[in-house]
């Protein structure tokens, strides 16, 4: 017997799953359900959305633009980190699921619902995301999640039952991808994506070309910082949702933003994952060359090795948490001389950094050049004796070891 339920929240995307999870709900729980979906970038997505929660059974359906909140709050922190998971992901799914667990929860309980449930699966990463954040905001609240409740097995499964009841959806047995998709990226997993000696085909991206289709010629383009945070494009100061769009068309047309993935999941197995992050792509590495001129060697140093804890925890859903704050004071402390420009250029997937500008440049050329200088040579070799004593202590221990070894034998 399933426990009572009054009225639930669902985080509701429209796609297969959260799809058949209305009518599912009313079958095994007879509730109310209010659907909840937050606009963060995914465009088309949302066409009709609310018509369609409620004809498939939900009483009501909040659709809400948190754009400006979600690149504001969430990506430019990312940006700032210098996160990126296994060195590859640049966690677009990851760094969205907080802030739509979140208002999901603010609209529970404005509603007076006892409970929210989600669509992830018991195989994924997001159901840790979302729960997580439940937990930090709102303990009290049931978690109903039917994929780890239901008869279903798989998407196949899925599609039957979406079938059978005249649910409309898009996904199919031949392309069965599952997609999300945010304005930060698009993911895809299942599929043929599922046997890693598979390359992707290329009709699964949606956001990049194909490098082989891109225009000829190169394009050169400038990204503006200040602390830390992308603020303009050209010498053009750009509002920061306006921004992040125009530089995922500039990288989609330049086939710029694509990563093929084997990823660790929280739960414990591998899989993979193909994503496409275009205009992310092109700020995260502006940004990376930028620190390259303003931060010193032991701050950069630092600042990498929290950026790994960083990537893990934003993926583990660890976002509301206070060791997560105390990372973006740290790195907030390090971005306030992160100000200035990179210039790229971009040709056919390629992208090469062509000049970095800061007024808090560390380069001195008085210093590094080959030619002239303040620089006096004859510091470096007391430099150098210094750093290297423990090894010259321990040469002088392992020689006397051995000639001792040597008189006894």
């Amino acid at each position: 017997m399933n426990q009572k339920v009054k009225k639930v929240v669902l985080a509701y995307s429209g796609g297969l799953d959260t799809s058949i999870i209305i009518p599912w709900l009313k079958e095994n729980y007879g509730c109310e359900i209010v659907a909840m979906a937050g606009n963060i970038g995914q465009d088309d997505e949302l066409n009709g959305l609310e018509e369609k929660a409620i004809r498939t059974g939900a009483s009501k359906c909040y659709v809400e633009d948190l754009r400006y909140e979600f690149v504001t709050e969430y990506l430019w922190p990312l940006v700032k980190s210098g996160a990126m998971y296994e060195g590859k992901y640049l966690l677009g799914t990851s760094i969205a699921r907080p802030l739509l667990a979140k208002r999901q929860v603010e609209i529970a309980l404005a509603e007076g619902a006892d409970a929210v449930a989600h669509g992830c699966t018991g195989k994924g990463n997001d159901q840790v995301r979302f729960e997580l954040t439940y937990k930090s905001f709102a303990p009290h609240l049931k978690i109903l999640a039917p994929w780890r409740e239901w008869s279903i097995q798989s998407r196949h499964d899925a599609i039957a039952y979406a079938k059978e009841r005249n649910i409309p959806i898009t996904a199919t047995a031949e392309k069965i991808y599952s997609r999300d998709s945010n304005i930060w990226h698009m993911s895809h997993e299942g599929g043929i994506l599922e046997d890693p000696s598979k390359a992707p085909p290329e009709d699964l991206f949606m956001l990049t070309l194909d490098p082989r289709s891109c225009p000829e010629g190169e394009s050169e383009i400038t990204i503006d910082f200040e602390q830390g945070v992308p603020v303009g494009l050209n010498g053009y100061r750009i509002p920061a949702v306006q921004l992040l769009e125009d530089l995922n068309e500039i990288a989609g047309t330049n086939g710029i933003g694509r990563a093929d993935c084997v990823e660790n999941r929280v739960v414990g197995m591998k899989s993979r994952g193909v994503y496409e992050t275009p205009g992310g792509t092109l700020i995260t590495t502006a940004h990376r060359e930028l620190e390259s001129l303003v931060l010193d060697r032991q701050t950069r140093y630092h600042k990498d090795m929290l950026a790994i804890t960083y990537s893990q925890m934003v993926y583990e859903g660890q976002w509301f948490t206070p060791l997560r704050e105390a990372f973006d004071a740290f790195f907030d402390k390090t971005q306030e001389v992160v100000t200035g420009s990179v210039t790229m250029s971009l040709y056919k997937g390629t992208m090469a950094v062509k000049s970095r500008v800061s007024p808090f440049s560390l380069y001195r050329q008085d210093i590094a050049s080959f030619d002239t200088g303040t620089y006096n040579h004859h510091d470096a070799e007391g430099f150098i004796n210094l750093l290297g004593l423990p090894a010259a202590v321990r040469s002088r221990l392992m020689v006397n070891q051995y000639e001792t070894m040597a008189r006894t034998v």
